[in-house]
Parts: C-alpha cells; structure tokens; sequence
C-alpha cells in the first residue's frame, strides 16, 4: 500500500415559502399546465386510448342532451298538441328518454373503466419511477429530507394524483362534452339567450382565473405540511424506545401535536378557498338559471318561442351550469393533484448524483482488488470540506485499518469506498477503473459494506441472511452460518433460520441484529469487504467469535475496517490514520504506535481505558 499526503490549503407569501421550502426536487416553479405536461410524460399510460373514452364521453353526453329534446317534443307536440294532448306521442316521447338515459349509464361506466384502468396503470408506472429514482440518489441526497416525507412523495402524493385523474378526470371529460354539446343546442333553440348564458358565465371565469394560482399555493402547502406530519409521526414511532428512556414524551407530543396543527391551518385555508370558488359557482349557476327564466319568458310571450323550446332550453341551462359548478371542484382537485404531480416531480427530476451507469457500465471480473483514491475531496452542501487531497492505493488482500477521531471523515471515506457518495472532487478506483464507470450489479458484486447497524427487514433470519446473494438456496445459507460458527446461536432461536425478526429487526437484541449482517455480507462473498465497527455492537465472547469467522472471511481478500476500537487497528495489516479530513499517517500498527502524532495519542487514550 502507498499513500502521499499534501498540506491542506488555507400569509401569502408564507404559503409560497412553505411550499417551496420542500428539500428534494426543484419542480416548484413549472406552471400548472407545464406540471401536467411533464406529468403525462411520466404516466404515458393515462393518455394511452384516450380518444376512444373521449367518444364514449360524447356519446354519453348526446344520451343526456337527448332529455331537453324529448320535453320539448313532449310539451309542444305531446302534450300541448292541436286537439288536445297526444297520450301515445307523451309515452313514445318518454320511452325515448329511457332509452337514452339507459345507454347513457352504459357509455358512463365504460368510461369509467377505462380511465380507472389508464389511472393505476399510469400511476403505477409514475410510483415505479419516483421509487427507483430515490434509490439512484445518494446517501447525501436522501438525508436532505426526512424519511417520512420521502415516503409521502411516492404514496400520499400520487394519491392525490390519483383521486383527480380517476374521478376529476372523469366529470372534465363528460363535462367538457356536456358543455360543448348544450353550448350547440342552447344557440340552435335561441342564440339571444345563449349569449345570455354566456355573458354570465365571464365573472366566474375571470374570478377561477384569479383564485387558480392562490389555490395551487395552498394546496402546495398542503402537501409539504403532509408530509413534515407523516416525517414527525415516524420519527416518534421509531424513536419510541429513546423517547421512553429520557422520558421526552411531552416534547414528542409537542412535536407531533405542532405537525397536525400545522396540517390543520394548512388544510383549513387551502379549504376556505376552495369553498369561495365552489360557492361562486353555485351562485352563477342559480342566477344564470334566474335571468334565462325571466329573458325566456318574454321572448315565450312575443311568440319567439314555445313552452317546450323554454322548458329544453331550462334543461340546457343545467347541462351547461352543472358543468360550471363542477369545475370549480374539479379545479381544486387540480391544484391538489398538482401540487402533489409537483412534488413527485421534483424527486425525479433530482439528479441521480450516484447513477447506475446501466448497459454502459464496465463489468469488472471477480478477484483480488485493488483501491486507489486519486486527489479525492469531499464536502457537504454548505460545508466546509470534510476530507481534502487524499491519495491512497489499497493492495490486494491486504487488511487496512481505518481510524480517527470523531467527525475526522473516516466513515466518509468508506461511503466514498462504496459509492454510496461520490467525491466532489478526484477519483475512487477499483482495478483502474473509476467506480463512477461501474455497472451497479458488478460494482455490488466486488464490494460489500457492513454497516454499524445493519438493517434488517421484517422477514425470517434465513431472508434476511439471502439478501447478500438473492440466489443463494437454503443450503448456502446454513452452511455460512455454520462456518461463521452461529450454528449454536441459531439452536437457541426458537424457529432457527425460520424466526421472524419483526419490523427493524426489533425481535433481536442489537448483537444479534449484527451478527446477522454480518452473516448476510459472508453470503455475498465480496472481492473487498468494507466494515463499519461492525463488532461495535456484540458482546465480548460474539466478538470473539464473529472476529474467528471474519479472519476467514478477509483472508485472500481486501478489507477495509472503519476502526473504533484499535483493538480492530492492531490486527490490521496497515492503519491509515485520518485527521481533520487529512491522511496524517499510514502504515502498521507497531511502527505508528510509537512514532508519536495523532495515532500513538490515540491508542494509548484507548489502552488507558482498556485498564481502567
């Protein structure tokens, strides 16, 4: 191993902050129609077809509009007819009207169908993306916003998206036709008072107009305020042992109780809103109603019209207002469905700053490895630089031990090592390569980190264990465990392999928890095992134990260890010492020890306590 060091250079506005204020993503300023536009890129399934459900949509508001024609008919032929009222023309006139009405219903729920069918499918689709999105973002990135909240993004969000284009989208299909075909009708039976209705609807078009952008700030605000709650109700859950043991309940309570009332404000004015323009809608719809009355009434008695063509024309008026009102509520549902197609969009479209480079990817063979790290520099968004100018190469098969104070950039340099970040500046290399070149699937291959604290998923031991070779059958894995020497743990387990670890693994003690990462990177056979203190949390006699099992485990291969305790940095083939985000010492343990400097500070602070 080689390593060269240089010397480190010396109200409203309330709303739009709040929806903005959002940690992932950038999409807040495309405008509702440019959110739509990129909305349906994303979901092309939604408008797949749909042509035909918009002829089923006409076809079904033709059925409607039949109504109107067969009152007049009825009225003024029927009912009104010379000679007194025809009786057979009434039932033929009414059977016509079922008839429609019937086949109406039919054209509706094949409609209906339809856009449930293209909703999930596209919304399916649009989930798929946002979630694997989230898993080409770094470690970095996704720690910029609460996990709650992430999750809000790919499961309450869409559904917001959901619940508009599965029944907004239904009633903006049918009502447009519906308006489109009254609007013909209306100035075929009488162009006076279709310019009449029309002029009354210009003040609620000019008032939505107006209301449009400060709904869809506050149903943004909505939104982010969801998922601040579902991030703050999480967090309480998780955390519930903490909170119980520093008996912080109350704080918690505050906490949560803040997030709800947050929501709660939110909601409420997003609501009183929405409210104004429903209300203005039905106004426009009773007053239009009224002035149709009174206008048709004289044209009626100047012989303009007949009962009939006033009685369809009345009809008409409700196919066009009902439309009306309805926008108003399929427009909030809009702003809602929008702010939240906003804030998915903005998680897809985050930049993928740790991307799978896919089919491009270099495939690198299995084998010894060797790890370069070339003038790498790191820092964090707003930080200063947390590791500067490191220059290492790893050997093949050697044991590097990793140490430092806390906070000196060790852990980095092993998330750098794993391409759980990339550097801000240099290169990591493996075999030459840079890892930034490296397929995911070979790169996951070759390399394997055992965290401090492994997650586990709430499944048996034996699938947890198989995350570390997914193909690995029931044979593999119980060899494993028995070469790692957990074959006697395991018999103390009530199901052995089979024993359900609950959620976060919560059914094991912390010790157990790792051992089983431990057992799950021992599966996945890696070319170079990166270790995170990974005996930190195990008690003496499994350290003993777990470190047997990692001697075979590292030997032939590269290992790189993340040491707390320099118990793990006495065994190593060579230690690299970091500090302040320097590499200030390499090489083995008996030569740093008493060479003086930060190492042999450090390890006879750590004796000291070992004899204490």
């Amino acid at each position: 191993m080689t390593t060269t060091t240089r010397p480190a250079p010396d109200d409203e506005h309330e709303e739009e902050r709040t929806a903005d204020s959002s940690e992932i993503g950038g999409s807040h300023d495309l405008s509702t129609w440019a959110t739509l536009r990129r909305g349906l890129e994303l979901s092309p399934e939604l408008v797949r077809g749909l042509w035909i459900t918009v002829l089923l949509a006409l076809f079904a508001t033709i059925g409607k509009v039949l109504t109107p024609f067969v009152v007049q008919q009825a009225t003024d032929n029927g009912i009104l007819a010379e000679g007194g009222p025809d009786v057979d023309f009434v039932v033929t006139a009414v059977l016509i009207a079922a008839g429609a009405i019937v086949f109406t219903g039919f054209a509706q729920y094949v409609v209906n169908v339809r856009l449930f069918r293209a909703a999930e499918s596209g919304l399916a689709t649009l989930r798929l993306t946002a979630f694997r999105h989230i898993h080409d973002l770094s470690v970095l990135t996704q720690s910029t916003e609460r996990r709650g909240a992430l999750v809000a993004r790919v499961t309450n969000d869409v559904d917001t998206i959901s619940m508009f284009v599965q029944f907004g989208g239904i009633m903006l299909l049918v009502s447009t036709a519906q308006m489109l075909v009254a609007t013909i009708l209306m100035v075929v039976y009488s162009p006076v008072l279709a310019g009449v209705v029309y002029v009354c609807v210009i003040p609620l078009v000019v008032l939505i107009s107006r209301f449009q952008p400060m709904l869809g700030r506050a149903y943004g605000a909505v939104r982010v305020r969801v998922g601040e709650l579902l991030g703050a109700v999480s967090e309480s859950i998780v955390g519930a042992v903490t909170i119980r043991a520093y008996g912080v309940e109350g704080r918690t309570e505050e906490r949560v109780d803040a997030a709800i009332e947050n929501h709660r404000v939110a909601a409420v004015r997003a609501q009183i809103r929405s409210v104004i323009a429903f209300v203005s809608g039905q106004a426009f719809g009773g007053v239009t109603t009224a002035i149709v009355l009174v206008v048709g009434t004289v044209l009626a008695a100047d012989d303009r019209m007949t009962l009939g063509q006033l009685l369809a024309f009345l009809f008409l008026v409700n196919l066009f207002t009902q439309p009306v009102q309805q926008a108003t509520e399929i427009f909030n549902e809009l702003q809602n469905a929008v702010a939240g197609w906003r804030r998915v969009i903005g998680v897809i479209d985050t930049p993928a700053d740790v991307s799978d480079p896919g089919a491009d990817g270099v495939r690198l063979p299995r084998g010894p490895i060797t790890v370069e790290f070339e003038d790498v520099a790191f820092s964090y968004p707003g930080g200063d630089r947390v590791l500067r100018d490191v220059n290492l190469t790893f050997d093949p098969t050697t044991r590097i031990a990793v140490v430092g104070e806390t906070g000196s950039g060790k852990t980095t340099l092993a998330k750098l090592l794993t391409r759980l970040m990339d550097p801000s500046e240099g290169r990591v290399l493996i075999d030459g390569v840079d890892l930034r070149d490296v397929a995911f699937d070979s790169l996951r291959r070759r390399i394997v980190m055992v965290p401090q604290e492994g997650f586990l998923f709430d499944q048996s031991l034996m699938e947890n264990i198989r995350f570390g070779r997914p193909e690995a059958a029931d044979e593999d894995i119980e060899l494993a465990m028995t070469e790692l020497g957990l074959d006697a743990w395991l018999s103390g387990l009530p199901l052995g392999l089979a024993t359900q670890v609950g959620q976060r693994g919560e059914s094991l003690s912390a010790g157990e928890r790792q051992l089983v990462a431990i057992a799950r990177a021992y599966l996945a056979d890696p070319d170079l095992l990166v270790l995170d203190e990974a005996t930190s949390a195990v008690d003496p006699a499994t350290e003993v134990r777990i470190q047997r099992a990692l001697e075979g485990l590292t030997r032939g291969r590269t290992s790189v260890a993340i040491a707390h305790r320099l118990s793990t940095a006495e065994a190593a083939d060579v230690v690299v010492v970091v500090d302040k985000g320097h590499i200030v010492a390499v090489g083995p343990h008996h030569e740093l020890v008493g060479a003086g400097g930060v190492y042999t500070r450090m390890h006879a602070s750590w004796s000291a306590q070992q004899h204490a």
